[in-house]
Formats: C-alpha cells, sequence, structure tokens
C-alpha cells in the first residue's frame, strides 16, 4: 500500500512482479558466428536505446546518470548497509531499488504503458543521504551533488503539470521545447509535409526572435553534424526555410555521441551476417543513424523484409510514435530475438494439418480458402529489447508504402508472452482456490496451443467472397447458400473493397476474436493437442485451463473500457469480453461471474467455469457464435457484423454480472506492469557469453550495471553534456507556454 508519500497511482510498488526473460536454450542453439551477430546488435541496440531518456523528460538523462554512478561504486547489497545506517528502514530502501529499477525498466521516469510519472515511495531527504553519503558522492562530491540538485525536485514532483507526457499544458515531452502547443506541432507536421520528410527520427524547438516571430528548430537525429560532409541526400535539406510566416531550421546530430555507438556496432555485426540481405540492411541502417536519413531506414527496412526467417532477427531505429504527443516522432527501439527451434517445429506439424483441420471449422467448404495460406507468423525469444518496454508481439515496418508493396513481419515473442502470463499464486485475481494451481501448472502450454491455434489457423481461415473488376466472382454464385439464412449470397466484396476498409472501427477486434475462438474450438481436438504432446489427463487440464483463462481475460478486459465514451482502448481485450459474453449466455451452468468480498473486506469477484460441460454446452455454443462471425464476414455484412459484435461488446450494469461495477473490482485488483530483468551479451576472446541475473529490483539493477563494463563512466557525462546543451529549452517547464498565434 502506499504510504502518505503519493498517489498509489504514482508510484510502483515494493512488491511488483519481477520476472528474468529466458533465453537461454535458443541462445545455446546459435552458432558461434550467430552468436557473435547477435552480441554486436545487442550492444548496438542497449547504446542507441539511452536516447530514450533524452526523449522522455527533461530530468531522465540527469536521474540515470545519478542511479548509473551510485550502483557502479557500490552494488545493491554494498548499498544496503550504508542506507540502513543512514537511517531508512528496509520498506525504504526496497522502495528506492524498485524506483531505480523503474527507471531502468522505462528508460525514464515515466512508465512506457500509461505514460504516468512514477516518484520514489520515500521521503526524500532519506533518499538526499543515500545518494550525498554514497561512495560514489565521495569519489566524486561535486558531479554527484550537482546531478542530485537538477534532478532530486524533478524526480519527486507531481504537480499536474507534470504527471503525464503531453504537449502544451497537457504534460511533459522532450519531443518538442517545453513552449511548443499542438498548433506548432501541426505547423511543423504541415512543413516538414511540404518538404517530404518523415517525423520519424526528428525533434522541434522553438525560438522567438527580438519581433517576437517564432523561429523553428527542426533536428534530425545523426552522427553528423553540420560540419560541411560529402554529398549525401541529406545535406541539401539541412537549411532554413521560410513557411506560412514562419521560420523553419532544418539541422541535424541529435544525440549524436550515442549513435556514433551503434553504428560501430552495427559496423561489427556486418562481418557476421548470415547473408547478403542482413549486410545490405546494415549497410542502410548505418547510413541513416550516419547521416539522419529515413529513406535509407526504409531501403534498410526493405532489405529487412526480404530476409525471410533468419535464425537471429533484429530492427533498430526510431520505430513506434505511441509516445509523441502529436503521434509522429519515433521513439528508438532496438531488439535481437532467436528462434525458438522446439516451437517452430509444433507451429510447422500444425501448418502440415491444417488442410484436415480446418475442415472441422463449423462453416461450409466454399466459405474456407481454396488453398490453405500460412500466414506470416514466427515465434521468437528475445535476447535485448532495449527502449522504453517490451511488447509481447511486433508487426512491422509501420512504413505504410512498404507494407503495400513489400509487406511486413508478424513475430510473436514466446519468452516475453511466457513472462507476461507467469502469475505468483498471491496475485492470481478471480480464480477459485482449486484452480490455482492447475493455472498455474498448465498456463504455459495451453497459450502455446492457444498461440499456435490463433495465429495460424485462426487469422489463416476463412474465405472473403469478392467479385473483381471485371465482374467475376470467387465463389458459385448459385450454389453457394447461406447457412444463417438459408438462401442465396446477398452480399460480398466489390473491387477495391477490403475487410478493413468495410469493418473499419470493428474490423481488427472482430478479427481478433475471430481467431481467438478458433483457439477455443480447434483446443477440444486431440490431434492438436498431440502435436504440442499432451494425451489423456493432460490434454484436458491443457483444454481446462486454455477455457478458463479465456473467461478469466474477459474479466480482466475490463480495464480498457471506458464507460465515459461507451468505448474500448484495446481491440485484443474487447475481443476477450465478447467471448466471454459468448459463454454465459450458454447458460447451463458452464459459465459464472460472480461478485465477492475479499478478505480485506473490499470488492472481489469468481468465475467458475464447469469443466464437464465444456464439450456439451460449450462447444455447440462457440459453433454457431463461429459460424455466424464467419459468415458475415465472408459476404461483408456490415451491418449484420456490427450488430452482432456490438451487442455483445455492450458493457452494462444489468444482472447478474453487473459487468460496470465489476470493472471497479478489476481496477481495483489491476496488477502492475511486471519489470522484465534481461540478460547480458560478453565477449570473451572470440566466444559470446550469456550473462543472466535473478528475477528481483536489485538483480535488475545489477544487468544495468554490468551492461557497459568498457565505457559507464563516458556514457553518463555524454548523457549529462547532451541534457545540459537543451536544458534551456524545458527551463521554466512549471510555467505553461504562452499559446504562440
Amino acid at each position: 500500500s502506499a504510504g502518505p508519500m503519493a498517489d498509489a497511482q504514482y508510484i510502483l510498488p515494493n512488491d511488483i512482479g519481477v520476472s528474468s526473460l529466458d533465453c537461454r536454450e535458443a541462445f545455446r542453439l546459435l552458432s558461434p558466428t550467430e552468436r557473435l551477430y547477435a552480441h554486436h546488435l545487442s550492444r548496438a541496440a542497449w547504446y542507441g536505446g539511452l536516447a530514450v531518456l533524452l526523449q522522455t523528460s527533461p530530468e531522465a538523462p540527469y536521474i540515470y546518470a545519478l542511479l548509473s554512478r551510485l550502483f557502479r561504486a557500490q552494488d545493491p547489497d554494498q548499498l544496503r548497509q550504508h542506507a540502513l545506517a543512514e537511517g531508512l528502514t528496509e520498506e525504504e530502501y526496497q522502495a528506492f531499488l524498485v524506483y531505480a529499477a523503474g527507471v531502468y525498466s522505462n528508460m525514464g521516469n515515466y512508465k512506457s504503458f500509461g505514460d504516468t510519472k512514477f516518484v520514489p515511495n520515500l521521503p526524500k531527504e532519506k533518499l538526499e543521504r543515500v545518494f550525498l553519503g554514497s561512495k560514489a558522492a565521495q569519489k566524486h562530491p561535486e558531479e554527484v551533488r550537482s546531478l542530485w540538485q537538477t534532478c532530486g525536485e524533478l524526480m519527486f514532483s507531481l504537480e499536474p503539470r507534470l504527471r503525464h507526457l503531453g504537449l502544451g499544458k497537457e504534460g511533459i515531452t522532450t519531443y518538442f521545447s517545453g513552449n511548443c502547443t499542438m498548433e506548432d506541432a501541426k505547423l511543423a507536421q504541415d512543413f516538414l509535409d511540404s518538404q517530404n520528410l518523415s517525423a520519424y527520427n526528428t525533434r522541434l524547438f522553438k525560438d522567438v526572435d527580438q519581433d517576437g516571430k517564432p523561429c523553428y528548430e527542426v533536428r534530425l537525429a545523426s552522427v553528423l553534424g553540420t560540419e560541411p560532409a560529402l554529398h549525401s541526400e541529406m545535406t541539401s535539406r539541412l537549411k532554413s526555410y521560410e513557411f506560412r510566416g514562419s521560420h523553419f531550421r532544418v539541422t541535424r546530430g541529435d544525440y549524436a555521441p550515442i549513435l556514433q555507438k551503434v553504428v560501430e556496432h552495427l559496423e561489427k555485426a556486418k562481418a557476421y551476417a548470415a547473408n547478403s540481405r542482413q549486410e545490405q540492411m546494415l549497410v542502410q541502417y548505418i547510413e541513416s543513424f550516419t547521416q539522419g536519413s529515413i529513406e535509407a531506414h526504409k531501403r534498410g527496412s526493405r532489405f529487412w523484409i526480404q530476409d525471410k526467417g533468419p535464425i537471429v532477427e533484429s530492427y533498430i531505429g526510431f520505430i513506434e510514435s505511441y509516445r509523441d504527443p502529436f503521434g509522429s516522432r519515433g521513439e528508438f527501439e532496438g531488439f535481437v530475438a532467436m528462434v525458438n527451434k522446439a516451437m517452430s517445429a509444433k507451429f510447422e506439424c500444425l501448418v502440415a494439418s491444417a488442410e484436415q483441420l480446418l475442415k472441422e471449422l463449423p462453416w461450409p467448404p466454399a466459405f474456407e480458402k481454396d488453398k490453405f495460406l500460412t500466414p506470416d507468423f514466427t515465434s521468437l525469444d528475445v535476447l535485448t529489447f532495449s527502449g522504453s518496454g517490451i511488447p509481447a508481439g511486433i508487426n512491422i515496418p509501420n512504413y505504410d508504402d512498404l507494407r503495400q508493396t513489400e509487406g511486413f513481419k508478424n513475430v510473436s515473442l514466446g519468452n516475453v508472452l511466457a513472462v507476461a502470463y507467469a502469475t505468483q499464486r498471491e496475485k492470481l485475481t478471480f480464480l477459485e482456490e482449486d484452480d490455482k494451481d492447475l493455472y498455474i501448472r498448465w498456463k504455459g502450454p495451453s497459450f502455446d496451443v492457444q498461440v499456435g491455434l490463433h495465429e495460424l489457423l485462426g487469422h489463416g481461415s476463412g474465405k472473403l467472397f469478392v467479385q473483381d473488376e471485371k465482374g467475376a466472382f470467387n465463389f458459385d454464385q448459385e450454389t453457394v447458400i447461406n447457412p444463417e439464412t438459408g438462401e442465396q449470397i446477398q452480399s460480398w466484396y466489390r473491387s477495391g473493397e477490403t475487410w478493413d476498409s468495410k469493418f473499419s472501427t470493428i474490423a481488427s477486434s472482430y478479427e481478433e476474436c475471430r481467431a481467438e475462438s478458433v483457439g477455443l474450438y480447434l483446443c477440444l481436438n486431440p490431434q492438436v493437442l498431440e502435436i504440442f504432446g499432451f494425451e489423456g489427463a493432460d490434454a484436458e487440464d491443457v483444454i481446462y485451463v486454455n477455457w478458463l483463462n479465456m473467461v478469466r481475460a474477459g474479466l480482466l478486459a475490463l480495464e480498457f473500457y471506458t464507460p465515459e465514451t461507451s468505448s474500448w482502448r484495446q481491440a485484443h481485450m474487447q475481443a476477450r469480453f465478447v467471448i466471454l459474453r459468448v459463454l454465459l449466455e450458454a447458460g447451463e451452468g458452464l459459465v459464472t461471474v460472480t461478485p465477492t468480498t475479499g478478505t480485506d473486506g473490499r470488492p472481489d469477484a469468481r468465475v467458475h467455469l464447469d469443466r464437464n460441460k465444456i464439450r456439451p454446452v460449450g462447444k455447440p455454443a462457440l459453433e454457431r457464435f463461429l459460424r455466424k462471425l464467419q459468415v458475415l464476414k465472408s459476404t461483408g455484412d456490415v451491418a449484420g457484423g456490427r450488430a452482432l459484435y456490438e451487442g455483445y461488446a455492450a458493457v452494462t450494469d444489468a444482472p447478474p454480472e453487473c459487468f460496470l461495477t465489476l470493472r471497479d473490482t478489476v481496477l481495483l485488483r489491476k496488477e502492475s506492469r511486471k519489470l522484465i530483468v534481461q540478460p547480458n551479451t560478453r565477449l570473451e576472446g572470440s566466444e559470446v557469453q550469456l550473462l543472466e541475473y535473478e528475477a528481483s529490483a536489485a538483480g535488475l539493477i545489477r544487468s544495468f550495471s554490468e551492461r557497459f563494463p568498457e565505457d559507464g563512466p563516458e556514457l553518463e557525462e555524454i548523457l549529462t553534456q547532451l541534457a545540459i546543451a537543451d536544458a534551456r529549452f524545458w527551463k521554466s517547464s512549471s510555467e505553461a507556454p504562452s499559446s504562440q498565434a
């Protein structure tokens, strides 16, 4: 529970879940050359990830430099003795370790999921004593004191504007100088569009000249600065422009010393590339980070897409734009992952059995594709994921033109999913006691089955009825009957129409729901379970836990529903809630959700699934629902599809479940997002070693202390200098900016 210090929303709890990313097996199966390739890509990713500190808040680089100095001089155990001697309690010291681990995990002092600030859950005076009395401070008193003076206030401040990332009065961001408003962001976007420049690798800084006229600097991330360079596609862009009565200057060199280190390791990785596509990809990434060119990054991404199914997979650059309040600047990330050969073999068996398994699905053969096309899907184990957070899957690149012409990669990160779903028994909410042990035992295996079925046979199944531009149909209008109406097909997709264009706002959630339902339905098939190595009682437990998990997930999904706007914030979550509704509607006691009171006297709830009714009651209900979903999708019946889907997705307080009230319970019982400890790789001679750390806040801190053994002090200096160079842009960050006409 949060002390009087801070609202629980703005702290990380002392008992926060911490898990280690397990990739030992996948790493063991790499050849020596693959390990060297992975090692140098990991180094590039970790160095580049430091730029995120400069993309988050004005104080983040100083906080990182301070923590880095502190733990380089004393590891968490040595520092504990000093902290307790300074009068901290064990709880307060643990709160500090959790805060430090949070800063490292999020690469800054704002949560990567939710973008809210988090502050240390202990008195500021006590933390000050820890810093100023530490070994680091004894060695370098001026530097440590000056860092603390620069960031101590901001580390703890929760004044309204600082609580969230945002633009202008709305919050804090370092993608823009503190005086920028949404109007400035729009004007800058129009300017960038007019010059055909991407915003992905830029930041925007606004100055006002003597006459009060705004002058904007668009700064690109690159190793090279303004020094005269050999001509490249970028040099002609680096100049001043007049645009709609405002002055714009395009410059480069943002994060230069950090990107210099990224480029050095990409150069080294090139020597160990598996093929020429990987080599050409790295050449383009190097060009992109050296010159500041997104066009070069696009060329690199094209080679990356063409490098199909590599053993060591990676991507690096300014990629996702969720955290730019305007939504167009990319946050730096880099990941390195390895094919999980054992899991891939199971998925391949599933694909080999697809023709037979698709016949089991509850729609007529005319509604199935003439030939099964395997969706692009790979399961990988992450070795390194730098940046502000680790997703459970990725679907990139984000460049729309490339997605249309070259395609994309759809990757599930298996060991990240395993972490996301591994829950300590005492944190397993909403389950009956007897179910908890089964759930812990079978959650991982059932999840593998569900992911494979969902991605391969879920998204891979079903046919859209299309009439092409010449008027030809891809189905027989005479003979094909709609099983829901008993009549011929009345609607279909015309030339140029797609699933997304027709079903628009519900398209992705509806399709997720169809794929999840296929998973639940086909996991009842003994042949499927055998592919994953389960039979007999074990197979039955896998089925039970897979269905139970879907029911629980449907309840947990309510966190992502916004009653004020009656809308869902996440397609995937909405889909799971819909399936819960379908199974509740089946009746006969298959599923119940009951409000209860917890041992702490606060509201709670229990989900119950009757395992003896899964086949007799659950299966037919799912069958009817799946057939409807598929028929409405195949025929492009948007009105019917919306009516069905939005009906189930509506959240009301109707009894017996009273979902709106249950939503408050779900929010009350919500578990903080886990912290994930990642390994390091170290080059010893020509051998690459994998270094693993314990799953605790202290273990996470150690992993960062050992991440930059050669140049830790240099990096602290680089980050501090880069922050100081631009500090004036946020000097009056507590005063709201004046709107610039």
